[in-house]
């Protein structure tokens, strides 16, 4: 029996933070080899950050990362263990994307990588090459401070495995892993037996389960034991590396690590049979065949040998039951893990949001609070580096901590409820006890005077002072009247995190949270530099419908009771005067549900729909329950709209990416921001087709049976007229320009 302890981790690094992440490094090899592992896996570029962007065509960039591999390699780090490291790069004159194999000071393998992300968030190809050559390895020849430390002067760079004596290993980094044709099939056909992929995968909603079964099926199919290793934390963008570090072996995951955790480093190790691997793969004639065929891979044959005979008490690692969290708590731990993150790297002194009473900013308020509970539980469990972290941001006297989430709250959180005439005392009440709940500094602030003076000023100079819709004033008026409020919002909210510190005797500052949910960034219902407009959004990308289940499962889980009388509540503005025979109402300004702006969202992003297909697909999901004019309106109606405001999203506050649609422009959703809102071609073709279809007579009516069935649980649009709530000719064209 041959027994390979191997050892894989999350780590929480730090784009050009090279202090950081050497220090993460070096922690994570020394807890591998206190668990007894002899083979050691690490994220993917973990020595300058995966974020790094642009700063990797620095030079500099990938000079550090040589400097800090040399400080490994100069210690008794790599002793008696395989370390495989992500670092930059550069080899005659391109630039790679590379893991380096470790061992006993010597650098044994460079293995670029060789499917490169390039798409969603991922822009690799702007940075790396993909190395293409399958044939060989060719000789690297290392820098020289490097080769005077370690006395090696070249090493072989490529695709290839690392053959020891007693078991042959090779890497695959990140994107390999999903590739069609993926390196691991010709390995294993030559006999690989373990996997080490060093990953940079971030989070989004509902996305884990994908990657475990990936890795599932990667040793499934072929056998083995793969292990994966990947970033955790916020590394200095919008993305959220979800951790997850697991190890599997023949179909069977062995060991997994948490998704989301405030720690810096986090190992993860297991014992593994090999011989279970070579059994597993022999009893299958068709692998057996193949591999039989199979050309050639190189390799690097390493006189070592790093498995242990079987001897008393030496047990294999059983297969775990895999832990997938719900969408909910998706919501509730990866933005805190960010915002926590985001607080302690910025020496900010803690947050200030603008408190509505509303879903959105009280699902925000909600997620910080979320915070502070899970410091206090990390605290709890003696993790000295989030307590040393907690006492600085809190500005504890010294050795005092925090003890308990709310007081920590206090200490870090103020939120501000801006009300004018226009609020009801239901979203100040709900406000008021949410803070209360949560335990944030909380303010009551009437701005009425403030938007008085503003528009007293306009009318000395202009003669005029414009009046709300209600009360016979113009759509423009309107609009002008809402958008003053909720921009003089965001100055006082900016002002208040700048002073209040020094108000209450405090270093720092406090950073703006922003609380605009994906469907109204997508629809662009939102004020250009109102409170949309902050330093960070935790929620920016979520979900209307995602928000409201969070609310509901917040409201139990983190015993925010008054979370749950928010979401019962209507979206609304609260921008217009409350009459007895009027309410403002969000889907009645917009024209379209919540329900429906998801639906459009996904099918303009995830499925690539422009207007004509958009109409197409939507003929079919809605059949039955809207006529195809019905849908057409819809569809003029979304497009035109999103158009109108599509520059909002050059402005759109950084938020923590959460999910596939997300409209967000500067890194995702890469469109024009200056659009013909009249789609005068696509609209017209769409205009064509609702004539086709009205020439074979009753479609709906004759297809009403078929699709009721087909369409079963389908999201069901607003009823009662073709624009949804409202016709479209009196909807807001947005809350602001």
């Amino acid at each position: 029996m041959r027994l390979l302890r191997v050892a894989t981790c999350n780590l929480n690094q730090w784009a050009m933070d090279f202090d950081t992440n050497l220090r993460n490094v070096k922690e994570s090899i020394t807890r591998a080899k206190a668990a007894g592992a002899v083979v050691r896996i690490g994220p993917e570029l973990e020595l300058t950050g995966y974020g790094c962007e642009d700063h990797f065509l620095e030079q500099d960039t990938t000079a550090h990362a040589w400097e800090c591999l040399k400080d490994i390699l100069s210690g008794d780090y790599t002793n008696d263990i395989l370390c495989s490291i992500g670092m930059p790069i550069i080899f005659k004159s391109v630039r790679y994307n590379c893991q380096v194999f470790c061992l006993n000071r010597k650098i044994i393998m460079i293995r670029p990588k060789m499917s490169l992300a390039n798409d969603g968030n991922y822009r690799e190809f702007r940075w790396f090459s993909a190395w293409t050559y399958k044939d060989e390895l060719v000789d690297f020849q290392l820098p020289i401070d490097v080769s005077e430390v370690i006395n090696q002067e070249t090493v072989p760079f490529g695709y290839g495995y690392l053959q020891f004596l007693d078991v042959s290993l090779a890497a695959e980094t990140c994107e390999e892993l999903f590739t069609a044709n993926a390196p691991r099939i010709d390995l294993a056909f030559s006999g690989v037996e373990v996997f080490m992929n060093a990953s940079g995968s971030h989070h989004q909603l509902r996305k884990l389960n994908l990657r475990i079964d990936s890795i599932k099926d990667a040793t499934r199919l072929c056998g083995g034991v793969y292990m994966y290793a990947n970033h955790q934390g916020c590394d200095g963008g919008r993305l959220y590396y979800d951790g997850c570090c697991c190890i599997a072996v023949n179909g069977d995951v062995v060991a997994q690590g948490s998704q989301f955790s405030l720690k810096d480093v986090e190992v993860l190790d297991a014992l593994i049979d090999l011989d279970a691997v070579s059994s597993y793969r022999a009893c299958v004639s068709s692998f057996r065949e193949q591999a039989s065929h199979v050309t050639k891979v190189p390799c690097v044959k390493v006189q070592y040998k790093l498995c242990q005979t079987f001897r008393d008490g030496m047990i294999p690692t059983d297969p775990v039951e895999i832990m997938y969290h719900c969408p909910e708590e998706e919501i509730a731990f990866g933005p805190s893990c960010w915002l926590w993150d985001y607080l302690r790297r910025s020496r900010a002194s803690g947050f200030l949001l603008p408190l509505s009473g509303g879903a959105d900013s009280s699902s925000v308020a909600a997620i910080v609070g979320c915070m502070c509970q899970l410091v206090i539980k990390d605290i709890d469990k003696g993790d000295e580096q989030v307590k040393a972290d907690a006492a600085r941001i809190g500005q504890y006297r010294d050795g005092e901590f925090p003890t308990d989430s709310r007081e920590l709250a206090k200490r870090l959180f103020y939120t501000v409820y801006m009300g004018t005439e226009n609020s009801s005392e239901d979203t100040r009440s709900r406000a008021k006890r949410l803070a209360e709940e949560i335990g944030s500094f909380h303010f009551d602030v009437p701005i009425d005077s403030v938007v008085s003076a503003f528009l007293s000023l306009f009318e000395r100079l202009t003669g005029k002072r414009p009046h709300y819709k209600v009360d016979g004033g113009s759509h423009t008026e309107n609009l002008g009247l809402q958008n003053i409020q909720a921009r003089i919002r965001m100055v006082l909210a900016f002002m208040m995190a700048s002073l209040m510190p020094w108000v209450h005797s405090k270093s720092g500052f406090y950073l703006v949270l922003g609380s605009s949910n994906v469907d109204e960034g997508l629809r662009g219902y939102l004020t250009k530099y109102d409170c949309s407009s902050a330093d960070i959004n935790p929620i920016g990308s979520v979900s209307k419908q995602d928000l409201r289940a969070f609310l509901r499962w917040a409201a139990v889980n983190l015993q925010y009771s008054s979370l749950a009388e928010v979401e019962a509540a209507p979206p609304t503005a609260e921008l217009e005067p409350i009459r007895t025979d009027y309410s403002q109402l969000d889907e009645v300004d917009m024209g379209m549900t919540y329900e429906e702006l998801s639906i459009y969202g996904r099918l303009r992003k995830i499925f690539r729909c422009g207007p004509v297909s958009m109409f197409q697909n939507l003929c079919h999901r809605w059949c039955g329950r809207l006529s195809p004019s019905e849908v057409a309106d819809k569809v003029k109606h979304f497009f035109k709209y999103y158009a109108i405001n599509r520059h909002k999203m050059t402005v759109l506050t950084p938020s923590y990416h959460a999910e596939s649609y997300s409209p967000e422009d500067n890194r995702f959703d890469l469109r024009q921001f200056l659009y013909n809102s009249t789609w005068p071609y696509q609209f017209r073709k769409i205009d064509q087709l609702v004539q086709d279809i009205d020439k074979d007579g009753k479609w709906v009516e004759d297809r009403r049976a078929d699709s009721q069935l087909r369409q079963h649980g389908a999201a069901r649009p607003a009823q009662g007229g073709g624009m949804g709530v409202v016709a479209a000719g009196s909807a807001n064209p947005s809350v602001g320009l």
